[in-house]
């Protein structure tokens, strides 16, 4: 039996034949579908107390608490993906490797891989589950 070696550049475990064991995930934010967003905004910076705005792109908005211990995205529908997802994982540089790899293992891609004007690399992926994921890396990651 052959043990899994490290990558050399992102620390991520492949198996033999250089293809990803799992990712490496930095974070993970919820995407909270709503209708509208100005009027969802008071609940969740009033009462949560996520009150820092990160950004707000008319369609998605990111809320943070002050400490940035916690946040939310909310959402009404996606700028470029058929639907929307249930949660965005960030997983740095390796998104192009995710996405072969998701590829690879036969997942369903509902978005693909793909350049956002607004800074965002990232594809959707369908968990086994029915759930919908953003894989995501940010222009600064």
């Amino acid at each position: 039996m052959t043990r899994p070696h490290r990558g050399a550049a992102d620390h991520t475990y492949r198996p033999p034949g250089g293809t990803m064991d799992h990712l490496t995930v930095t974070g993970i934010t919820a995407d909270l579908a709503v209708p509208d967003i100005a009027a969802a905004r008071g609940f969740y910076t009033g009462y949560l107390g996520l009150s820092v705005e990160d950004f707000n792109l008319g369609w998605v908005a990111r809320y943070r608490s002050p400490d940035g211990r916690a946040e939310i995205q909310l959402l009404t529908r996606d700028a470029t993906a058929p639907r929307n997802p249930v949660v965005s994982v960030k997983v740095g540089a390796a998104v192009g490797e995710a996405y072969e790899e998701a590829r690879r293992r036969g997942f369903e891609i509902v978005h693909p891989l793909t350049e956002e004007p607004w800074g965002l690399r990232r594809f959707f992926v369908r968990a086994p589950d029915g759930n919908i994921l953003n894989i995501v890396s940010h222009r600064d990651d």
